[in-house]
């Protein structure tokens, strides 16, 4: 989601979809300029080197009709196993004014981890459970909102309680998200 974020904030582009493909692994596919993707995708590759993890990024210009309807935009699809869509398109947020507030992510693996965290979280500061989004593997994200210090100080809260239960992943915290990110996030 931080890297999808910042790719939104950097061009106009608009995500086409985003598909967990294996354990941890999602692909995103935006639309735009080319400029702009390419903009976008830069902005990737930077993140990604700071943040440590693996982006494979490409720039397709043009994309073939037949490509897009089979493999580019593809239909819902919903994995019993971890219980839900693999593929999300993304629906286009309801946002009245420019966006204030911040998101929280807490992802742990083990179910007991994240409930004792989010608990924490919710008791430590003003802030409100948005969804959860089940990863495989025990892998589970629960994302949080509230303005940004109570976001903060929620996070911080959360991540001693998660010791002894199960094992930290993440946490993040992105100050005034995107149309893109907030389009993207799980539903309760």
């Amino acid at each position: 989601m931080l890297v999808t974020d910042a790719a939104c904030k950097a061009a106009p582009i608009k995500i086409l979809q985003a598909e967990l493909n294996d354990m941890l692994g999602v692909c995103v596919r935006f639309t735009g300029e080319v400029a702009s993707i390419q903009t976008a995708i830069g902005v990737v590759d930077s993140i990604s080197r700071e943040c440590s993890v693996s982006a494979y990024t490409t720039v397709i210009g043009r994309v073939d009709d037949q490509t897009r309807s089979k493999l580019v935009q593809l239909p819902s699809e919903y994995n019993p196993l971890i219980e839900q869509q693999v593929v999300h398109t993304p629906e286009e947020p309801i946002i009245m004014s420019e966006v204030t507030y911040a998101i929280g992510f807490i992802e742990t693996q083990g179910f007991t981890a994240v409930i004792e965290a989010v608990d924490a979280a919710c008791k430590t500061a003003n802030v409100e459970i948005l969804g959860r989004e089940k990863l495989g593997g025990g892998y589970i994200s629960v994302v949080i909102k509230g303005d940004v210090a109570a976001v903060r100080t929620a996070i911080d809260a959360a991540k001693p309680r998660i010791e002894g239960l199960g094992k930290l992943i993440a946490t993040h915290v992105i100050a005034r998200p995107s149309v893109g990110v907030l389009s993207l996030l799980p539903k309760s």
